[in-house]
């Protein structure tokens, strides 16, 4: 590691780790999903959070956002959700005879859209632009969001009623998508003892700065991916566009989503350079809502077996 990256990486990585403590101080047990969404964080990604009620996605969302000194909104996506009701609109003003724009929710740092799946698909798709460019257009006015911009949105699984499908085009906008499954039993008996959510949520204290998140953003861009790491991005992406399993392989997108995962996976241990490791961590959680199985049954199982197949198919570079 050369001299002059040493010291801004030692400072960003304890920076990191004490968002990490602050976050495990109320979501507690599974360190994994916190490390996640701090990966996906650094990667100037969205995060999507699926499973059944009360296993704590909204905790952990909330968690990171009152981690961070930056501005925060929660939407409680319903089915009477307006698009203008996450964007904002425009209204006359009727001293001056002009239109004021008023801002909706999505203009923050850290945007959790809550129970996504539950609102019509013209309000998931008004979250397109905002999630893949950064912009929101109204009336032919684009606005820029603020950096850093992510979205955290939670869904139910799709069996359960009343809930809508997330399109393809709507699912690639989110770089991870992953479950937090259930507690063990040791994890639960403490949170019904401390209940964290509520004794320890609303009193955490920031621990970085918005400016602060964006060095630890701009520092993820600069972490080396050596070419034979790249071609092995490649060459996972083309076994899914090639297996008979899948009608839909991953996307020159979805390779570049991996590779700054990767990025982010070294940065969070505090190196400036990837490894193997760091692009196979990722994999599931990065390309596993990227491809589509033929079978419509258990398309996610299919999905998952078939990355499981390539990592152990494709050479991994020594």
């Amino acid at each position: 590691m050369s001299q002059t990256h040493t010291a801004p990486l030692h400072t960003s990585f304890e920076g990191i780790a004490r968002l990490r403590e602050s976050m495990a101080s109320v979501y507690m047990g599974n360190i994994e999903a916190i490390d996640r969404l701090i990966r996906c964080l650094l990667a100037r990604g969205h995060m999507l959070i699926e499973d059944v009620p009360g296993v704590g996605k909204t905790v952990l969302a909330t968690s990171l956002a009152r981690s961070l000194d930056c501005a925060f909104s929660r939407i409680q996506m319903t089915p009477d959700l307006l698009p203008a009701d996450v964007l904002g609109v425009n209204v006359l003003d009727m001293k001056s005879g002009s239109f004021e724009f008023k801002p909706g929710p999505i203009f923050a740092n850290i945007v959790l859209a809550d129970e996504i799946n539950r609102t019509t698909p013209r309000t998931q798709t008004a979250l397109l632009e905002a999630m893949g460019e950064a912009t929101v257009s109204i009336d032919g006015i684009t606005r820029q969001l603020e950096s850093p911009f992510m979205v955290v949105a939670t869904q139910n699984p799709h069996d359960f009623e009343g809930t809508y499908p997330l399109p393809e085009n709507q699912l690639d906008r989110f770089l991870m998508r992953m479950s937090l499954g259930y507690p063990d039993a040791n994890v639960e008996a403490d949170i019904l003892e401390q209940r964290p959510s509520q004794a320890h949520l609303h009193n955490i204290h920031a621990v970085a700065t918005r400016a602060q998140v964006s060095h630890w953003q701009d520092a993820t861009d600069s972490v080396r991916l050596d070419r034979s790491l790249i071609d092995y991005i490649v060459a996972i992406a083309e076994a899914t566009r090639n297996d008979d399993e899948l009608t839909l392989g991953l996307s020159t997108r979805g390779s570049l989503a991996l590779s700054q995962a990767a990025r982010a996976s070294a940065m969070l241990r505090g190196r400036d350079y990837c490894i193997p490791e760091d692009i196979t961590e990722n994999l599931h959680i990065v390309v596993g809502h990227r491809i589509l199985a033929r079978s419509y049954s258990s398309r996610d199982d299919i999905a998952q077996q078939v990355l499981d197949r390539i990592i152990h198919r494709v050479p991994s570079p020594a």
